[in-house]
């Protein structure tokens, strides 16, 4: 049985390329960077969780929420076989059940926080966006889109930032946890506009203030779908 099943809808991604070496503390053992045209990005992550069960079991007033997170990517060879995966730095969600749950069994590191989010559509134009507040500061992650979504192109930036399909997590020096997300490949639409309102210092730490002086190389909107988060293991 699955441990969490749900769906990912209306996700905005913010995607900038970085110096990796910023990233070594938080790489997880056995894993490296993966690159994408010689590249190593982070992404700002906003989308709604919708119709989660954990265990096969939907949990009252906690199956439709939003989610805002920082992560990076990278690759596993498991035996010959390079799974790519994505690490995060932080995961923000508006539910202290869901924080407890991900930070207890998947070492994972959530953080609760004041949340809501908009979906408007009008002629044709999606406006998807994403609030919260950290430390009484108001915090906001938008795109405006064409409605019309269409086949993720092959060997495209947008296929190598959402066909990730692993999680893994730094347990410390020597350990990690890795676990898959299975989901279909994912239908984009094409965004017009966009606005990111985050002090990115504030949010995810001093590691990561310099990205405020930061443009995004890109910026997306994936639909989703529904996916599975498959039980953990040890590396």
């Amino acid at each position: 049985m699955s441990f969490l099943k749900a769906e990912w809808r209306k996700l905005i991604l913010a995607n900038y390329a970085i110096d990796g070496a910023v990233l070594k503390k938080y790489l997880p053992n056995k894993t490296e960077l993966d690159y994408f045209e010689g590249k190593c990005f982070v992404s700002l992550v906003g989308f709604m969780f919708q119709n989660t069960k954990l265990l096969g079991v939907p949990i009252p007033f906690h199956t439709n929420f939003e989610e805002v997170n920082l992560r990076f990517y990278v690759r596993y060879n498991d035996n010959g076989t390079w799974k790519r995966g994505a690490v995060f730095i932080q995961e923000l969600v508006p539910i202290p059940t869901i924080t407890f749950v991900a930070n207890t069994f998947y070492k994972e590191h959530y953080r609760t926080v004041p949340m809501k989010h908009r979906w408007k559509e009008e002629e044709n134009k999606l406006v998807i966006s994403y609030d919260w507040k950290i430390q009484g500061q108001a915090q906001r992650f938008e795109v405006t889109a064409n409605s019309d979504a269409k086949e993720i192109s092959v060997k495209s930036e947008t296929e190598f930032i959402t066909e990730h399909y692993w999680g893994y997590t730094r347990i410390n020096k020597n350990e990690t946890f890795e676990y898959e997300v299975r989901h279909p490949r994912w239908k984009a639409y094409s965004v017009a506009d966009y606005k990111i309102n985050v002090d990115f210092g504030l949010v995810y730490g001093k590691d990561f203030e310099f990205i405020n002086g930061l443009l995004p190389t890109s910026v997306m909107l994936a639909e989703g779908s529904e996916i599975s988060v498959e039980n953990k293991r040890r590396l």
